[in-house]
């Protein structure tokens, strides 16, 4: 089905990761790329010894978690940003400059606001100096792929995400490109209008829309690299480097609950695993069939602290409505933030009601200490925190790099924004004193909390 593979058994080091396609032309590449900046008066290597090959008629992902390069990459192959060291060529050649084959969908729409959505996607055709003629023939065609007719005359702020992305791809296509580069175009729209873009996106590709050949996606999300590229680049950090290839087999159209697909998910997050924790055992809440990580409500410790304090000056119990009125939240984050007291046992939720548990009475009655006691116990009942416990436990000092545990939230809860959990888990985990961590040397290590016989017991 697939073949998991490091970059150096995969092919000869001259040729890059993987590339040709179909009928072996190589579109762009990068040999031995490497790439530095220079930070607070510091040298930053932030690729290193990058080959890379997109060749005609494939869909290539580069698969890997926030910070690896995986962008500065994308600008390199599209000649947007010079490497430091090493090659890039345009088919076979030496590249000077842009890469004129290549458009780019960006994250964040990078819509002109004050342009309709045609003028928007006429800026794409904007320096080829075409006839107004064949330029606007283009712009409708280009619209019309992507399903935005009758909207030429709208302006960004009049239209949704999802059609905002499709402005950009529409962008993107006007020009008439042979390889459209995807730097994570999903990640700011939500889960449905995102899957229902990724296919329209790989049938525009399958027909040669445009005059499209191959398709480059640059993603931290697992499911959106195997529904839809022929072949997985898998990016360490610190620096960036292609660790492992993944050819993908799977025919199309994919199923995301396909059990090959979850197959292919599962062998891909176990690479990873080994990429970033080359000395463990894999953990067994990581295996097909088990929980994994869960996403946690965004919600501060003041405002769960609050949400207690109001539901227990209330009698215990309070309509969720009028708990949202005193807290001065509005409905959607109070919600958020009862999930988060939830989660942790502090109250339960009968029908409209909010009701405080006992642990939730005697968390309200403590002192500070006390309080964060009953706040870390709690903690190592949540997935996510057992899970992460686990990890520290069975590294050689208890400690892991900031990077390590944000590239497991990257993998496991990939609809999430990595950081932002990545806050959450920090500032719970210290106050409950299961985790600590050091800020200047991005490291996450146990808490008092998680050392204690009891924890353990807990945890287990």
């Amino acid at each position: 089905m697939a073949r998991v593979m490091t970059d150096r058994a995969r092919i000869p080091e001259q040729a890059g990761s993987g590339g040709g396609g179909a009928n072996g032309e190589v579109i762009a590449e990068l040999r031995r790329v490497s790439k530095s900046f220079v930070i607070d008066g510091r040298e930053r290597l932030v690729l290193n010894d990058v080959n890379m090959a997109i060749g005609s008629g494939e869909v290539v992902a580069v698969l890997g978690p926030s910070g690896c390069g995986k962008s500065t990459l994308l600008r390199i192959l599209t000649g947007l940003s010079p490497p430091s060291s090493g090659e890039v060529l345009g088919h076979g050649q030496p590249l000077h400059g842009l890469h004129q084959g290549c458009a780019i969908v960006f994250q964040s729409f990078a819509l002109y606001p004050w342009l309709t959505v045609a003028e928007n996607v006429r800026v794409g055709v904007y320096r080829k100096h075409l006839p107004l003629d064949e330029e606007g023939e283009r712009v409708h065609k280009a619209i019309a792929l992507v399903g935005l007719d009758g909207f030429e005359d709208a302006y960004p702020k009049e239209i949704s995400g999802g059609m905002k992305q499709r402005v950009g791809i529409a962008r993107a296509l006007v020009g008439g490109p042979e390889l459209l580069c995807m730097d994570e175009p999903f990640s700011a729209l939500d889960v449905l209008t995102a899957e229902a873009l990724r296919s329209e996106v790989y049938g525009l590709w399958s027909r040669g829309a445009a005059g499209l050949r191959s398709l480059l996606l640059i993603t931290h999300l697992i499911e959106e690299a195997v529904f839809l590229a022929d072949r997985i680049l898998v990016m360490a950090a610190n620096p960036g480097s292609v660790k492992q290839v993944v050819d993908n087999t799977l025919p199309h159209p994919r199923e995301y609950h396909d059990p090959s697909f979850l197959e292919l998910v599962d062998e891909i997050h176990a690479a990873i695993t080994a990429i970033h924790l080359p000395d463990e055992q894999r953990p067994r809440s990581a295996t097909p069939g088990t929980h994994r990580l869960e996403p946690l409500p965004g919600a501060l410790l003041s405002e769960i602290i609050g949400l207690l304090e109001i539901v227990h000056d209330h009698g215990d119990r309070i309509d969720l409505f009028e708990l949202a009125t005193l807290l001065d939240l509005d409905l959607g984050h109070c919600i958020i933030v009862l999930k988060a007291a939830e989660l942790l046992g502090l109250v339960t939720t009968p029908k409209q009601d909010v009701v405080i548990t006992g642990v939730g009475r005697a968390f309200v009655a403590a002192e500070s200490g006390e309080r964060k006691r009953l706040f870390g116990q709690q903690l190592l009942r949540v997935p996510t925190f057992v899970f992460l416990v686990e990890r520290l436990r069975r590294s050689p000092d208890g400690r892991l790099p900031g990077d390590v545990v944000r590239t497991e939230l990257a993998m496991q809860v990939p609809h999430e924004p990595t950081q932002k959990l990545f806050r959450t888990i920090v500032t719970w985990g210290r106050y409950g004193e299961v985790l600590h961590y050091d800020r200047r040397n991005d490291v996450v290590s146990l808490g008092m909390a998680s050392t204690a016989p009891a924890a353990a017991a807990a945890a287990s």
